[in-house]
């Protein structure tokens, strides 16, 4: 695992991600750092909204976990979320912490969520696949378990 690239395991298959140190160097930062401490580990990817995103990175698989800490926003003002985009879950101004989500279709977002990377063709494709099969019983969790085995 470098601070350009990671690969995120899943029990559907593999999602390969180019990071962006240059623009967001705490996201990377931190995003590694979780990683490597093994935080990602088999957690439930916990929210679906098919056509738009795929939301992961909280251990309580709840919407409202996170590792403890936030750190602020790193934005431009002029952030665009075209599909495959990596960026970071919030609840407001500079509550970051790790939960991130893959955009599944260009998306017309307010520049408020930190862009950390990008997903290869073949992991935008996967995340459209689990979309694609709907949401589970909840309607908010994607219908069929999406389990990230590592992040590496």
């Amino acid at each position: 695992m470098s601070a350009d690239s990671l690969t995120i395991a899943t029990n559907r298959g593999d999602i390969v991600a180019s990071l962006k140190p240059d623009t967001a160097p705490c996201t990377v930062n931190s995003f590694v750092s979780l990683a490597k401490q093994g935080y990602f580990d088999d957690t439930k990817c916990h929210r679906l909204v098919p056509g738009f995103v795929l939301q992961c990175g909280d251990p309580s698989a709840t919407g409202t976990g996170g590792p403890g800490y936030a750190y602020a926003d790193e934005l431009k003002g002029d952030e665009t979320y075209p599909a495959g985009t990596l960026a970071m879950a919030n609840s407001g101004p500079d509550t970051n912490g790790s939960q991130f989500f893959i955009v599944l279709a260009d998306a017309e977002l307010p520049p408020a969520y930190t862009v950390f990377g990008t997903v290869d063709d073949a992991g935008l494709k996967l995340a459209q696949k689990i979309a694609d099969e709907g949401n589970g019983a909840d309607g908010v969790a994607p219908k069929k378990d999406v389990i990230i085995e590592s992040v590496s």
